[in-house]
């Protein structure tokens, strides 16, 4: 667990797996058994981009403080996936309903983006894990 403690920066890396995992545990139940399916696929419950870049910014904060210029790009990057994830992504996807509508040759994807609530749940994970594994990090640094 020392590898925290030196390399606070894998806390988001660990999100992202785990809200990878977890999102495959949750869309495979909906899907019952097709759970592999989903690890690759957008959209889904909960937002692993939106699990990732706010550990990311979170990690940012903890190193470089809120008003050093490295939160400040970390927190816009931020705000950038989360607005991709619900809104531009579903209009895109908007677009795909349309082009199936009108021809029958190729079928585009509809759901490329997320809802409100799994960009929320992916913020919340995001958080929750990464304040678990910061607070992990400072046990070490008690310790050592």
């Amino acid at each position: 667990m020392q590898i925290l403690y030196e390399y606070l920066f894998l806390i988001p890396v660990v999100v992202l797996a785990l809200s990878s995992i977890t999102k495959v545990l949750i869309e495979g139940r909906k899907t019952e058994g097709k759970a592999h399916q989903h690890f690759f696929h957008p959209g889904g419950m909960p937002s692993t981009h939106s699990a990732f870049v706010t550990s990311l910014a979170i990690v940012v904060f903890k190193k470089a403080g809120a008003e050093s210029v490295e939160f400040a790009i970390a927190f816009c990057f931020a705000c950038i996936v989360w607005y991709d994830a619900v809104v531009t992504r579903r209009v895109i996807g908007q677009h795909g309903q349309l082009l199936n509508r009108m021809q029958n040759w190729h079928h585009f994807a509809e759901k490329v983006g997320h809802s409100l609530k799994e960009v929320i749940a992916g913020i919340l994970f995001g958080a929750l894990v990464t304040g678990i594994g910061i607070w992990m990090s400072e046990l070490i640094d008690v310790a050592m």
